[in-house]
């Protein structure tokens, strides 16, 4: 066993073993044990910067949010400003950067990820664990699923959508539809139908705009 270690930089220490543990086993098969164990810090510390493990998922939750880098890395396609806006659109469709982790010995897996595991989305992962149980973690999906789908419209408008709510939600349905089955399938492989169907829906609603 590592020996714990509290003071400066615990605080810290403790978000990056939360995203890095719910984020691969889920929350409620996280306990703080195993997360003062990987941070390295004792229960008490632990307890000291966050009192429940409802505020730990709140902070895994806006960690999430706010790390460009993380587990949900590839919504912020939507903001990159290299791409034009349809590109951005589509760009929302790639097979996720994220890399699968190792399944068990023996675990069935897709033909497409067979031995790893396709994690999905963490802020539909943590609505699910948390119905009925952490309101204030499911409020804080729902708010961040319809500023998603707000930046899904505000694209479209910008590509010259002809109606740019419509291919907004469209757009969204498509998105949280892809990862939801690509995580029951552990196989990547409906990203592939949803950036086809996507390509269509946008050029369909682009040229519609233009044409009108």
């Amino acid at each position: 066993m590592p020996k714990k270690r509290g003071g400066r930089g615990a605080r810290e220490r403790i978000l990056k073993a939360t995203v890095e543990l719910f984020a691969r086993d889920g929350i409620h098969a996280t306990g703080v044990a195993k997360v003062t164990e990987v941070a390295q810090v004792s229960m008490r510390t632990l307890y000291q910067h966050f009192p429940s493990k409802e505020a730990l998922v709140g902070a895994y939750l806006a960690r999430l949010e706010s790390d460009p880098n993380g587990p949900a890395e590839i919504e912020t396609v939507l903001t990159r400003g290299d791409l034009d806006p349809r590109d951005r659109l589509i760009a929302l469709f790639a097979e996720p950067a994220e890399p699968a982790e190792p399944a068990e010995s023996g675990a069935p897996a897709g033909d497409a990820a067979a031995g790893s595991v396709v994690r999905g989305c963490p802020f539909h992962n943590t609505a699910v664990e948390a119905a009925g149980a952490m309101p204030d973690a499911a409020a804080f999906v729902e708010r961040h699923k319809r500023e998603l789908t707000a930046n899904l419209i505000a694209t479209a408008e910008a590509a010259g959508a002809d109606d740019p709510e419509r291919l907004g939600r469209r757009l969204a349905v498509l998105f949280e539809g892809a990862r939801a089955l690509a995580t029951s399938l552990n196989d990547p492989y409906p990203f592939e139908d949803a950036r086809h169907l996507a390509v269509t829906l946008i050029d369909d609603a682009i040229g519609a705009g233009a044409s009108g």
